[in-house]
């Protein structure tokens, strides 16, 4: 398998939706033992939950790996005017259905924000952010202006600011801006063959129902977090690549997140991007493993 996945990319062994709310579903993809250790995936920006990594770490390690799609991105339904926290209440009820006792839970990117407010809520046990978005309006000041305009608007007219990521990303368009904007460490991970197959169907579910979910995030990622990364009483790990080039990743590669955590260890792989989930997964979830065991 690794001469031609080297990634270590499969399919989901299962799939389902589970009743989070009243006539809502949260749609899921899972990986690994079914009576493994739980071990909730929040994906990145505008991706299903059907893009895993690290499959053969997550059988070898006797891991429930269980990937998320947010409301209205890929088989969830929709959750019109959601917010940060309704996510932890869905997580909650997700884990009461599918027994999932004392789940850790990862967040990647745009996820992490997610991953957080799981962790401040009491929702898991243990917490792990790779390549993790930053309280993006607390260090607006550092980010470029496009960025910031998106912030700015974002607090003075939410809706205004909703309709204008709905316009501004579409599976072809993310496809692309990965491709361009992306250093050669990560390019060496997206354009794989089996890698970009993978996660182009990822995209291409997300928005099967259209931008409504990719905008509501953005949103939600954009705005003041809801909750205090202070009040946070389980392990959180922080992953960063010392070369990840995305502006909407921690601008200092996690270093003041990790010091408003109470219980947070940064780890910075030297000469890693974005894609240490991919490049480095084995050694992420078995450290996230250990802080769970804690």
């Amino acid at each position: 398998m690794a001469e031609h996945n080297p990634f270590d990319v499969v399919p989901p062994s299962r799939r389902g939706a589970t009743t989070v709310a009243p006539q809502r579903k949260l749609a899921w993809s899972e990986w690994g033992r079914a009576d493994g250790a739980p071990v909730v995936f929040v994906p990145g920006a505008a991706t299903s939950g059907s893009l895993g990594f690290a499959a053969g770490a997550v059988d070898r390690l006797g891991v429930r790996l269980i990937a998320v799609d947010r409301p209205g991105l890929g088989r969830s339904d929709p959750a019109p005017g959601r917010t940060l926290l309704d996510f932890a209440t869905d997580i909650r009820a997700l884990s009461s259905e599918l027994s999932l006792e004392r789940p850790a839970i990862i967040g990647f990117s745009q996820g992490s924000p997610f991953a957080l407010v799981c962790a401040a809520g009491g929702a898991v046990s243990a917490a792990a952010i790779v390549s993790g978005t930053d309280e993006l309006a607390r260090v607006r000041d550092v980010l470029p202006p496009p960025a910031r305009h998106g912030i700015e608007l974002a607090e003075a007219d939410p809706p205004a600011a909703e309709a204008m990521f709905r316009q501004m990303l579409s599976p072809a368009g993310l496809k692309e801006m990965l491709r361009v904007a992306s250093p050669q460490v990560d390019l060496a991970v997206y354009l794989e063959p089996a890698f970009a197959a993978a996660f182009a169907a990822a995209v291409d579910e997300a928005f099967a129902q259209g931008p409504d979910g990719y905008a509501r995030d953005a949103l939600l990622a954009m705005q003041r977090w809801p909750f205090d990364p202070a009040a946070i009483r389980v392990p959180v790990q922080l992953w960063y690549g010392s070369a990840d080039a995305s502006p909407f990743h921690s601008p200092d590669h996690g270093d003041s997140l990790a010091r408003r955590i109470p219980d947070a260890k940064r780890t910075v792989i030297e000469g890693g991007g974005g894609s240490i989930l991919w490049t480095h997964g084995p050694q992420i979830l078995e450290a996230l493993l250990e802080a769970r065991g804690r």
